[in-house]
């Protein structure tokens, strides 16, 4: 079984774009996708300016921007814990 985002199957992708193809006509279509495709970029270039300057003020007051690479770090950790509290008890089939 194959999960689409928002658990939408084949058969109701079609409706919605024979829908679609009803109510804005097949030459609208490119143009709405081209500015949907614009609107998120922006969007994620927004988000991306937003994040930069984020992690700009937080370099200039000393403050530590790579959390992520502790979080991995712990993670790991507690991974090699796991296998080797597990390693003991595991069955071989």
């Amino acid at each position: 079984m194959v999960v689409h985002p928002l658990f939408i199957s084949g058969a109701e992708i079609a409706f919605i774009m024979f829908i679609l193809v009803m109510v804005f006509g097949a030459d609208k279509i490119p143009e709405i996708a081209r500015g949907l495709g614009k609107g998120m970029r922006t969007l994620r270039n927004a988000s991306n300016d937003i994040k930069s300057e984020i992690q700009k003020s937080a370099e200039k007051q000393g403050i530590d921007t790579d959390i992520s690479k502790d979080i991995k770090g712990e993670i790991d950790k507690v991974k090699e814990d796991i296998d080797d509290i597990t390693g003991s008890v595991k069955r071989r089939f």
